[in-house]
């Protein structure tokens, strides 16, 4: 398979993301839904604009992170930036994803949470009513208050459930919850999902932190 792809989410500030440049970084998350990380469309503008600095073999795709989100807070994000792609991790209906879709242009990544009590908000949806909609399917352990950014792990054996899925429908898996330098390389031998979201685990006191930045980075790529 191709290289797993790196997504790093949580960005809060330019600075960092400038000594990040030319990391082999696939994608950059922005985070617009209530979160100790959330930042405003104007914060993120200046911060995507950092990106189009980086140079080639890759430029990172910029992302935003929502939950449950309607049409007037996407409108207002991307009168700020043009994203690349909109996350979701509500419980955001399969046709609602299909407007964004056709409104924005843009691709749309679908976030499942894996735990004991992922169907709690007695949402009927199922991840297979998005085939054909989405553009990747995105695992993370549960978290009942934010949809994600718990920092902990899931039970990884769940994993190849959704991927037998992504495949039938030829769009990549990504893994998120819980993940950091030191077990990264496992999941990928293990179970070889297409991308990596990291946010929490390359964090020293809550601010994303560069040199875990960076040994997460080496290590996705190595593995």
């Amino acid at each position: 398979m191709d290289n797993t792809k790196v997504k790093i989410c949580g960005l809060q500030g330019v600075e960092v993301l400038k000594s990040m440049i030319n990391m082999p970084v696939d994608y950059i998350g922005f985070v617009f839904a209530k979160s100790r990380r959330q930042v405003t469309p104007q914060a993120a503008a200046s911060m995507a604009a950092v990106l189009k600095e980086w140079e080639a073999p890759v430029i990172p795709r910029s992302v935003g992170v929502f939950v449950n989100p309607d049409m007037d807070q996407l409108e207002e994000v991307m009168s700020h930036l043009e994203l690349d792609v909109i996350q979701l991790h509500g419980q955001e209906s399969p046709n609602f994803c299909r407007d964004i879709k056709e409104r924005f242009q843009v691709d749309l990544f679908k976030v499942v949470s894996v735990g004991p009590q992922q169907r709690a908000d007695g949402n009927p949806v199922a991840y297979q009513d998005y085939a054909g909609v989405i553009d990747a399917l995105l695992i993370d352990t549960f978290e009942p208050h934010y949809g994600g950014g718990s920092g902990s792990t899931f039970a990884w054996d769940k994993i190849p459930a959704y991927q037998k899925w992504t495949e039938s429908q030829r769009i990549p898996l990504f893994v998120a919850g819980g993940l950091n330098a030191s077990n990264v390389a496992g999941l990928i031998q293990d179970y070889a999902p297409d991308g990596i979201d990291v946010s929490s685990g390359v964090e020293t006191n809550g601010d994303k932190d560069l040199e875990k930045i960076a040994a997460f980075v080496e290590r996705v790529k190595q593995a």
